[in-house]
């Protein structure tokens, strides 16, 4: 691959950071991890408690967690890979913190996912349609994906900005 890369990634369980890692070794690309400027307990994820911080954030679309530290400077990077678990069908509030910290306008942004039994299609979509401005490729959900298949999908949709097999 030619371009710079930045794998970004936000992990509770470390399925999405496996993932991460995998794509960063596949392509050669800058890892960082999007990290709540308040960590995230076990009774904050329960998503069976609506009192939950994880379930109130989720429902309140206008929810933006802090992160913690610096954020890198999306400017030399032109893809960036965007990776989260799957929360109430959509991307982690933390997701669109990140996003909106930058100018990603133009950026091809691959999103992959980790998820107990939910699709990657509607977070997608929703991230379309909050950043249209950038160049959005489909996604995939890597849950248990092998580096083989991680790394034939990196290099799929590298080269296919519709990242369709």
């Amino acid at each position: 691959m030619n371009n710079k890369i930045l794998i970004a990634y936000f992990s509770c369980s470390g399925n999405t950071r496996a993932a991460a890692e995998r794509i960063a070794q596949a392509t050669g690309g800058d890892l960082y991890e999007i990290k709540p400027q308040e960590p995230y307990t076990a009774a904050d994820l329960n998503w069976h408690d609506r009192s939950s911080r994880s379930s109130v954030e989720m429902r309140d679309p206008a929810s933006r967690p802090a992160i913690a530290g610096p954020q890198p400077d999306l400017r030399p990077y032109e893809t960036l890979f965007i990776g989260f678990p799957v929360w109430w069908y959509i991307a982690p509030t933390i997701i669109n913190t990140f996003l909106e910290s930058s100018d990603i306008s133009g950026k091809h942004i691959i999103p992959f996912a980790t998820s107990g039994g939910s699709s990657i299609d509607n977070c997608v979509k929703h991230l379309q349609a909050a950043y249209p401005t950038a160049d959005w490729s489909a996604g995939r959900l890597l849950n248990g994906a092998s580096t083989e298949q991680i790394a034939r999908w990196v290099h799929n949709s590298a080269c296919r900005p519709d990242n369709q097999p």
